[in-house]
């Protein structure tokens, strides 16, 4: 088997505001094949400066930090690279973290327990970088279920979802609705005996339609327009 090159690699940037935690992600991360650290950053503004000239693929940002926090740099990373733009793992102490949905909302693609073992944090790299899957789906869902009552309460935000969702075909909704319950493509094939190449071109047309960097943006959607509840 040959291994990829750094080339070929997965670009990890770091975002926290330790120098040990930095470190020790680092050391990890670098002892990939796969995976290669090409940016590190203390603070959110840091790393809003570092990667506007640095491309990376997925961001590991801290979601607490001094200055500007990880929601604030998630929002204008995001803003300064587009649809391009790298896809961003909040890291949080809490699992039910409100700054965790609020960075998730600024377009993050999901979070994950600084305290995950090391598999899980190296995993959750590879799939949130392949786009098809939700990040850790019980903790998110944890946290979905958690505030709920606020992303349902009455908003602009909430009527562009509701708009959005009503332009879903009666295919697409169905499909929809299990991406919002963690359904994985496998799963939404088999519930609803379809292919799983079917499933994949309706979760593009899904996403396209609602707007949705990812599957994790989709289901705080979901949450918003009242698909599903708690």
């Amino acid at each position: 088997m040959t291994l990829p090159s750094t080339a070929e690699a997965i670009r990890v940037a770091l975002v926290d505001d330790q120098q040990l935690v930095r470190s020790g992600f680092s050391m990890l991360i670098n002892s990939q094949p796969d995976l290669d650290v090409v940016c590190q950053a203390g603070t959110g503004g840091e790393a809003v400066s570092v990667l506007s000239s640095t491309a990376a693929d997925v961001v590991l940002m801290d979601v607490r930090m001094p200055g500007m926090d990880g929601i604030e740099a998630t929002r204008r990373i995001l803003e300064q690279r587009d649809s391009a733009g790298p896809r961003i793992i909040v890291l949080t102490t809490f699992d039910l973290d409100e700054y965790a949905l609020a960075a998730i909302q600024a377009g993050a693609s999901g979070f994950l327990l600084k305290d995950a073992p090391p598999e899980e944090l190296l995993e959750a790299i590879r799939t949130v970088h392949r786009g098809d899957a939700v990040i850790a789906p019980s903790t998110t869902r944890r946290l979905l279920d958690h505030v709920a009552p606020l992303l349902r309460a009455p908003s602009a935000a909430n009527e562009r979802a509701t708009a959005a969702v009503a332009t879903l075909t009666a295919r697409e909704r169905e499909v929809f609705t299990l991406i919002a319950q963690g359904r994985s493509n496998t799963e939404i094939a088999s519930d609803l005996f379809l292919s799983e190449a079917t499933v994949k071109t309706h979760v593009g047309h899904i996403l396209a339609k609602l707007g949705a960097r990812d599957r994790v943006q989709a289901v705080v959607l979901a949450y918003e327009a009242g698909v599903v509840r708690p």
